[in-house]
């Protein structure tokens, strides 16, 4: 047998792979055929002043991007702690974290028209989610290209490295009201530490937890007892860490 003939052979695909590959790319094409009618629907919602809830369904989730997004209950559970006492000149920042954004969204389109709204701004790496507004492009290796100044921050990184950690709070430091962004100076024992002015979540994986609570030090960062969930589940045991005590109760300190 020639080294040609040979060749021919490893790329003859068998009839199961050839069948699976188009499974893969006509599912592929539907997302895509999906997608494009979304985004045109949204163009002709925003035209006409109509609102309907969104869905994260249509965005499928991308493994290589670390794309895991949270259940429609954790996801809604963020998003009211975000929102809470929110008013129209409040900045509400999704660092990666779109099903929060999302979720948002629905609540405040949910909301009486007369109702005050905060500004929300989503920083994503995905360009799907450029269909919204509020998308700002978002690459955590380049973490301080970014917008002002925000009253309160949701972040999770996509990557449970250090790396990709320490630039995220790079970004939330940048994001943060200048006051909560510099450490403390050392203060009299009797006197209290301020509270942050900068609400912030963030939502990383349990074995980020002393890095997380080093770099977000000067913004008061506690690991919470929330966990939250995602939609396809998630291997990896999951912290909410916050620097505000939940409005409705939904979560207390972790007791170390």
């Amino acid at each position: 047998m020639t080294n040609h003939e040979s060749d021919d052979e490893e790329l003859t695909l068998s009839a199961s792979t050839l069948d699976a590959l188009k499974a893969f790319y006509a599912e592929r094409d539907a997302r895509a055929e999906q997608f494009a009618k979304l985004q045109a629907e949204a163009e002709e919602r925003h035209a006409a002043g109509q609102t309907k809830p969104l869905s994260m369904d249509v965005f499928t989730e991308d493994w290589n991007k670390s794309q895991f997004w949270y259940a429609e209950e954790t996801a809604s559970l963020l998003a009211r702690q975000l929102l809470d006492g929110a008013t129209a000149e409040t900045t509400i920042a999704a660092v990666s974290a779109p099903s929060v954004f999302v979720a948002m969204k629905n609540i405040l389109n949910a909301a009486p028209s007369d109702e005050p709204k905060p500004k929300l701004v989503l920083l994503e790496h995905d360009n799907r989610f450029a269909i919204f507004s509020e998308f700002v492009f978002y690459d955590y290796a380049q973490p301080l290209k970014l917008p002002s100044t925000c009253d309160r921050i949701i972040c999770d990184p996509p990557f449970l490295n250090e790396d990709c950690q320490t630039k995220a709070a790079l970004t939330v430091r940048w994001l943060a009201k200048p006051d909560d962004a510099a450490p403390h100076q050392q203060q009299h024992q009797q006197q209290q530490q301020p509270q942050p002015t900068t609400k912030l979540i963030v939502c990383t994986g349990e074995r980020m937890e002393p890095l997380v609570t080093r770099l977000y030090r000067a913004l008061g960062l506690r690991t919470t007892d929330y966990e939250p969930r995602h939609a396809g589940g998630l291997s990896n045991e999951f912290y909410c860490y916050a620097n505000f005590a939940a409005a409705d109760g939904c979560w207390g300190w972790r007791v170390r």
